[in-house]
């Protein structure tokens, strides 16, 4: 079961992993399921006891935003799930419209493109989690609880299908925390990230590039704000910039808040061009804090108040990949790949 873990694509634990239907079986599968929990237990107490100082008072900050109405979305975490369960696995984020319109559209194209399939939801920040719970009283599964409820609905064929940009470090801690309750489900596959295949980054660029077409007028640099990551995985900024190059999208920037390409390589690549306009726009499926503070915000180092100090005129785009058709209808395609592997 182990090799489950080394996953980068869709991968199947079939039946063969299951060579008994006896009662003890069973026994087999329930006692998985428990020692899953526990184990879920415990991760999850070490996870609260990591989160710092900082993030909470990060947390805290968003009070001052008004991020929309929270019972506007779905949660998706109801019971009654049936023998076939898609479970969306995000991030997640406090802005509350920004989780509808990305994260909440993403399973709503999931929801109409596999009738057969209960969507359901879970997210890997506890931290956010928490903090909408407190702030807006609506309790959102995280990803032990979210697995664990597919356990006690005797769901017997489980597609997990990340919204993750990318195969990085949190693909891969999905992929052990799935692996820790795959014996509980007679099947159970994960599928791709986003940008996984050079077919996904041609239909990522060309999302993008007709998204934000408008703004292309030969006089404005249109940059977009990725989140970045220590990963080897954090090569796919990179591989979308050169792609986006070598197609005459010259006016086109990639950056990274938190890796490579940072803020300082995007401005000295804009002041390369003649350009009098800059355009920010994140590269992430949800704009939440990163894109309404690192990259939009007033504070002296986000990207406006650094791209102003350089005297450009700044619009800011607030809106998350998950807004995009386009970009929905590759993680349904991704999903689709999921489901059929398992037929």
């Amino acid at each position: 079961m182990k090799k489950f873990i080394a996953a980068i694509s869709a991968i199947t634990l079939t039946a063969a992993c299951f060579a008994s239907c006896s009662s003890d079986s069973k026994d087999s599968k329930s006692e998985s399921a428990t020692e899953a929990a526990t184990a879920a237990e415990t991760t999850t107490e070490a996870a609260e006891e990591e989160t710092t100082e900082a993030e909470e008072e990060e947390m805290d900050d968003e009070e001052n935003y008004d991020t929309g109405d929270a019972s506007l979305d779905n949660v998706r975490n109801q019971d009654e799930i049936g023998d076939n369960e898609l479970l969306v696995v995000s991030f997640g984020t406090s802005f509350n419209d920004s989780r509808r319109l990305t994260i909440g559209a993403i399973e709503d194209a999931f929801e109409k493109a596999f009738p057969d399939y209960s969507v359901r939801r879970g997210f890997t920040a506890n931290i956010i989690i928490d903090h909408v719970n407190k702030r807006d009283g609506i309790l959102i599964d995280d990803l032990d609880s979210a697995l664990q409820r597919a356990v006690d609905n005797d769901v017997k064929n489980l597609v997990v299908q990340p919204t993750h940009l990318m195969n990085g470090l949190e693909y891969d801690e999905l992929s052990e925390k799935v692996a820790e309750y795959s014996d509980a489900f007679d099947k159970v596959v994960i599928g791709e990230p986003l940008l996984t295949t050079d077919e996904d980054f041609t239909r990522v660029e060309k999302a993008i590039t007709d998204w934000t077409k408008e703004y292309d007028d030969g006089e404005t640099a249109i940059c977009f704000m990725g989140h970045g990551t220590e990963a080897e995985s954090n090569g796919v900024y990179a591989k979308m910039q050169e792609l986006l190059t070598a197609d005459g999208y010259a006016n086109y920037f990639v950056g990274t808040v938190e890796a490579t390409p940072s803020l300082d390589d995007v401005i000295a690549k804009v002041k390369e061009g003649n350009y009098k306009r800059v355009i920010l726009e994140p590269l992430m499926v949800v704009a939440g804090d990163h894109a309404n503070n690192d990259m939009a915000g007033d504070e002296e180092d986000s990207w406006k108040s650094a791209f102003l100090a350089e005297g450009y005129d700044v619009e800011c785009v607030l809106r998350g990949l998950g807004e995009n058709e386009d970009i929905r209808s590759i993680y349904v395609d991704h999903a689709q790949a999921a489901i059929d592997s398992i037929k």
